[in-house]
């Protein structure tokens, strides 16, 4: 009886922690950005000539995503976007 409730009892431990542990970083989606640099760093891995390194990386930076608009923005707080209402109003 001990042993079969030491052992329920140790798989329940078990499930409990697995359950309590954070997602990984692999359980997210990539950035943009994360998939731009995962995508030369495969190139860069795949031991190709001089040549059709060039073009591939060429057509990588051509096809780069862009964001939404506001990357050229800067930093934006909300701070900045109240002192902006008070000089509309």
């Amino acid at each position: 009886m001990n042993r079969i409730l030491n052992t329920a009892l140790l798989i329940a431990v078990t499930v409990l922690a697995g359950c309590a542990t954070a997602p990984g970083p692999e359980s997210r989606p990539y950035t943009a950005e994360e998939a731009h640099e995962l995508a030369l760093e495969t190139l860069n891995r795949r031991g190709l000539s001089f040549d059709d390194y060039q073009r591939l990386k060429a057509q990588l930076q051509r096809e780069q995503p862009q964001g939404f608009g506001f990357d050229g923005m800067g930093p934006v707080n909300a701070q900045r976007a109240q002192a902006s209402r008070d000089r509309q109003g």
